[in-house]
């Protein structure tokens, strides 16, 4: 019987790989971790966390004008970026040695070095140390995808749009997706002129058509630049240390910055999987069945670097359900179906289950209910910013498919109403339940 180091190798230190490694070790079994940057991962690090606080620092922009039509003497504010930029760095890092404690806790052997696979069974770190183990997981996300023009070396993704200098005067995204629009939401609020190109003519795809539209109003109204089917061509650097962006019909752009937000790329390449058999998808995701395991008995992967869904809860789910199948006798898998989604724009929108167009396409019919208002405290505030609620029911037994929603707090709201989406409530369960008044999430209840 073969004698190996550890039972479990994890390579990839985000959700999904922390969370199977601390549950691995829970159930007994000799764990170890790779990890060559901080521990947390993409959403800890580089994603969901900080972005999220520069989310909430750029809405004091808008909340200290409002503060003023609620009776507040409110001297002109000044905003500096180095706070809020270092404030927001210091709480990564605090996160950071939480989950380092946690894995320690746990028993789980952490080795701050990059890892390739170089068997079925063994991982060489990058100081030549080689490390055998019975199964090995690969959880190394996703990284930021660039496009192949010119320049790309001039701008920055969201890797590094955290540790910038200064706020640009200027910035240019490119991208259509959450992302984008919530760097667009965030620098437009904190000062900077925001230009949003989309290379489609589509905005958010996945997400339902009006609410779509509905942002792109509300961000244009905000002064937000979003211009379709504009693709950069190349970037060159001015003169003065400027950028000058050239899109595909010729126009020249002026910048301080470009922010590329063009989709993520599993992170598989140079690992060697490739040489012990395991198997990739078009994108190069790495192929794996129900229960994550690849090609190779030995080797097993989740989160972003499989390309299901590229979501933090979801990683989190996969690294628990492989820990308990393999290493707690409890065989998992995990349900992909109702998954509730946001983009943290301003305003925010949420969504879970099947969009309008969806519904109609699968059931040939959809029963369509809106409530379209404007939230109390925009009223005081003479915002005339409204909210946009959608129910998407099936035609015959009334279900309710799917909740679509844009407005303040919006992703706070619906994660508790997709629960009802996930149960199979249906409409007239929502029309029996009596709303909670004054609140924005009574219009749930009051859709017609």
């Amino acid at each position: 019987m073969a004698t190996f180091d550890f039972d479990l190798v994890v390579i990839g230190g985000g959700s999904g790989g922390v969370r199977a490694a601390r549950i691995a070790a829970g159930h007994g079994a000799r764990v170890a971790l790779a990890e060559e940057h901080l521990l947390g991962g993409t959403c800890v690090i580089r994603g969901c966390v900080p972005k999220k606080l520069l989310v909430y620092g750029s809405h004091f922009a808008e909340d200290l004008r409002d503060a003023r039509r609620f009776g507040w003497r409110v001297p002109t504010p000044e905003f500096d970026w180095i706070t809020l930029r270092d404030n927001v760095l210091s709480e990564v890092m605090r996160l950071e040695g939480l989950y380092r404690q946690t894995l320690g806790n746990a028993g789980v052997t952490i080795y701050g070095q990059r890892a390739t696979l170089s068997g079925e069974h063994e991982v060489t770190l990058e100081d030549g140390t080689v490390l055998t183990a019975a199964k090995i997981l690969i959880a190394t996300g996703a990284c930021p995808a660039l496009p192949p023009i010119p320049g790309t070396d001039l701008g920055i993704t969201s890797n590094e749009v955290f540790h910038i200098d200064h706020l640009p005067e200027r910035i240019i995204i490119t991208g259509g997706g959450y992302i984008a629009n919530e760097f667009a939401g965030i620098f437009n609020k904190l000062g900077s002129k925001v230009t949003l190109l989309n290379r489609t003519s589509t905005m958010l795809r996945g997400y339902d058509e009006q609410i779509r539209d509905r942002l792109i109003q509300i961000s244009t109204l905000k002064g937000i630049d979003i211009r379709f089917e504009a693709q950069i061509e190349r970037i060159e650097k001015a003169d003065d240390a400027s950028l000058n962006v050239t899109i595909a019909n010729g126009e020249e752009i002026p910048t301080d910055c470009v922010l590329f937000a063009t989709g993520r790329l599993p992170n598989s390449a140079g690992m060697g999987l490739e040489d012990l058999g395991v198997e990739f998808d078009p994108v190069g995701a790495i192929v794996v069945d129900e229960r994550f395991r690849t090609a190779v008995p030995s080797i097993f992967a989740v989160g972003d670097v499989i390309n299901r869904v590229q979501l933090t809860p979801v990683a989190i789910r996969e690294g628990h359900a492989f820990a308990d199948t393999e290493f707690g006798g409890k065989p998992r898998s995990v349900d992909y179906d109702c998954i509730p989604s946001a983009v943290f724009s301003h305003p925010p929108l949420a969504a879970v289950g099947l969009t309008e167009a969806q519904a109609r396409e699968q059931f040939g019919g959809a029963k369509i209910y809106t409530s379209d208002f404007r939230p109390m405290r925009n009223v005081l505030a003479d915002r005339n910013e409204r909210a946009l609620y959608k129910m998407v029911c099936h035609p015959e037994t009334h279900r309710v498919l799917g909740l679509h929603m844009i407005g303040p707090d919006a992703p706070e709201i619906l994660q508790a109403a997709a629960v009802a989406v996930k149960a199979g409530l249906t409409k007239d369960a929502f029309d029996d339940t009596v709303a909670l008044h004054p609140s924005m999430a009574e219009e749930l209840v009051l859709m017609r």
